[in-house]
């Protein structure tokens, strides 16, 4: 069972109950300019949407099964939401447990001194300071008891983790230290958040049997299906922007017949509810802030601006190129 869905995941009617064994996604930012600003009508709304999609991943994951969830805080307009916090919060309401909280760590020389952290240069005194985020949470969140007994022992032989990973590479730890995908001119992604190959890849082989099923609700450029198919399980996505589908095919090498690499593929449903969000977005965060820039250029009249504020602008957010879609 390999497919792409173009629609949104607040309704994944086309995967049975418990019919999936691990969910690897990394939901919306919220209104973040380096997202898809103006997605959500405010951020009641924006955690309505993720409820919705919750409720869904508890119908569709097996049985005491994880659902790993790349997620941060982002600061927009100046005020800081805890993303963190409340998709705990959503998910322990819908009856998962809190199992692990990973810390994903990002080199030290990636992030540059923001004008949100900059302010402290500009103000070296009491109160001012503002950080620059070199970090995200993996939230694992488990589908009640998992019951170890019903796998066969030659399906655990045959999925059985490498020990000098898990030791020498420091899986074990709380703290995973991964570079991110660069923002390299012409790479693949290129405007689209793509968190790094190795992130699902140890959540696969620690959580799934090899011919399980993996879910990314909020699919973006497919990281997660590329690796899941790389690691011999079934991979289905869902994403309700329909201008991602040409990027989808590219990175998992779906060809005219549907065949990736010449291998079996992907079945593809686009529905009634996809949207062409990328294009008409960012746009429209452009324009906002250039009419910002116009704002507060010195010398403009501007009889609302704001220049003699103290604020760090939140722009910079995670210091990162990062745009989910629906993600």
């Amino acid at each position: 069972m390999n497919r792409i869905v173009i629609g949104d995941s607040q309704n994944m009617h086309e995967l049975g109950d418990k019919s999936v064994h691990l969910v690897v996604t990394s939901p919306p930012y919220f209104d973040a300019p380096f997202d898809y600003p103006g997605l959500f009508h405010d951020y009641d709304q924006f955690l309505e949407t993720l409820q919705n999609v919750t409720k869904e991943v508890k119908r569709v994951l097996d049985d005491g099964r994880i659902a790993a969830l790349v997620v941060d805080d982002v600061t927009v307009d100046g005020e800081l939401f805890p993303i963190v916090a409340d998709m705990t919060h959503l998910f322990r309401r819908e009856g998962f447990k809190y199992r692990a909280r990973i810390i994903w760590k990002k080199p030290n020389g990636y992030c540059r001194i923001s004008r949100r952290s900059g302010v402290l240069v500009q103000h070296p005194y009491p109160m001012y300071a503002r950080f620059d985020n070199l970090t995200e949470t993996i939230l694992l969140m488990q589908n009640g008891d998992f019951d170890y007994k019903k796998i066969p022992q030659e399906v655990r032989d045959s999925s059985k983790i490498d020990l000098v990973k898990w030791l020498k590479e420091g899986w074990h730890l709380g703290v995973w230290e991964i570079t991110n995908v660069l923002p390299a001119k012409d790479r693949l992604e290129m405007g689209i958040a793509a968190f790094p190959d190795e992130i699902p890849r140890r959540l696969i082989e620690l959580f799934t049997y090899k011919a399980e099923t993996v879910l990314d609700p909020f699919m973006g450029s497919a990281t997660t299906l590329k690796v899941a198919r790389e690691l011999g399980r079934n991979a289905v996505g869902y994403d309700i922007d329909v201008e991602l589908l040409e990027t989808v095919k590219r990175k998992l090498g779906i060809n005219e017949a549907g065949l990736c690499n010449g291998k079996e593929g992907f079945g593809i449903i686009i529905r009634n509810d996809a949207r062409p969000l990328r294009t008409q977005l960012q746009k429209a965060e452009a324009n906002r802030r250039q009419t910002r820039s116009y704002l507060t250029t010195p010398g403009a009249f501007h009889p609302k601006s704001n220049q003699g504020s103290s604020e760090a602008p939140d722009d910079d957010a995670h210091n990162s190129q990062k745009t989910n879609t629906w993600r």
